[in-house]
């Protein structure tokens, strides 16, 4: 006969367990949306309060200043989603757009072209390099390739702001409208669509969020980390090129310091449509809003009258509130 104490059975519940977790736990399954609630709300209240806010003028305006931005936004969502950061992206943008502009003064547009998102690809494999095969970690990598992007572009120009007299069949590339869109718009969707495709439904795709997710596993199933990390370096450098050569086009005019801000706003983009900060996680349509959403924020801020200095503010708030998102979500997943 044996003797003993009886371990308790575990008590029967009916509860599922998915919806049993804490909610924290559960965010990152709305969270691939929730980017669009904001959206929107703002959307909705810009549209009560001003009235030139929806109109298709203004609409357009936004899209066609926010071509170069949503572009670049796309692909350095790659990298993200990737597990590295590109913050060489504006100092690139200026590089191929003074770059262009100086080179299209005596030669044909399309090798201007040609030159500048060269120019974007060739830094963005340099990056690649640095951070994936030398090991560099790629914020420190590409904000010392900015300094030095920045400074070529300043030796290009001298200083000064080039402008676009001899050639001015180049404001054709971003002034052209088609179906009364301007081409700036066309080029930006075209760009966006080509990378949301290969995100979202190629191998390639899959292997980037692989690399972000967690690299050393990806390693071992077989996927090239370094090869996928400098493609997706490639794609943004080529991206901030093609960025430069639009809004160059768009005000025939270029210099060194044009894109000082432009990391930190294609950055914010980014994270507030809610692509992860520490890679393996994004989508380039979230991005899209992300970018809009700001862009919206810059917009209304300015037909209403507010103060530029809380649009600042707001803008701050939101990606703190964005980046705070990612983290706890990643802890309570943990």
């Amino acid at each position: 006969m044996t003797t003993g104490t009886a371990t308790p059975a575990a008590p029967q519940t009916d509860e599922d367990p998915q919806t049993a977790r804490p909610l924290l736990t559960r965010l990152p399954s709305w969270r691939t949306a929730g980017i669009l609630l904001p959206f929107l709300a703002l959307f909705i209240a810009l549209s009560i309060r001003s009235g030139p806010f929806l109109t298709s003028g203004n609409l357009l305006n936004i899209l066609d200043q926010q071509s170069a931005i949503l572009i670049i936004a796309a692909a350095g969502t790659l990298v993200l989603i990737s597990g590295g950061i590109d913050l060489s992206v504006g100092a690139t943008y200026a590089l191929s757009g003074v770059v262009s502009a100086q080179y299209a003064q005596n030669h044909s547009i399309l090798a201007a072209i040609a030159l500048g998102v060269g120019i974007g690809l060739l830094v963005g494999l340099v990056n690649g390099f640095i951070s994936s095969v030398l090991r560099i970690n790629s914020l420190i990598a590409t904000l010392s390739m900015s300094f030095i992007i920045s400074g070529l572009a300043s030796k290009v120009t001298d200083g000064n702001l080039i402008v676009l007299t001899g050639h001015p069949a180049f404001d054709k590339i971003a002034q052209t409208s088609f179906l009364s869109v301007r081409t700036s718009i066309w080029i930006a969707l075209a760009a966006i669509l080509f990378l949301a495709i290969l995100l979202a439904r190629t191998t390639t795709g899959r292997y980037l969020y692989a690399a972000g997710g967690n690299a050393e596993a990806a390693r071992l199933a077989g996927v090239r980390v370094n090869r996928v990390r400098i493609a997706a370096f490639a794609a943004s450098g080529t991206a901030a090129g093609l960025g430069g050569i639009i809004d160059t086009s768009r005000v025939l005019s270029a210099q060194s310091s044009s894109g000082d801000a432009l990391a930190f706003t294609v950055l914010a983009g980014i994270v507030v449509g809610g692509t992860s900060i520490l890679g393996g996680e994004g989508a380039v349509w979230r991005t899209v809003v992300g970018v809009l959403f700001i862009a919206l924020v810059g917009n209304g801020f300015d037909l209403l009258g507010v103060n530029p200095l809380y649009q600042q503010t707001t803008l701050g708030v939101i990606l703190l509130l964005a980046v705070g998102l990612d983290a706890w979500s990643r802890a309570a997943r943990r």
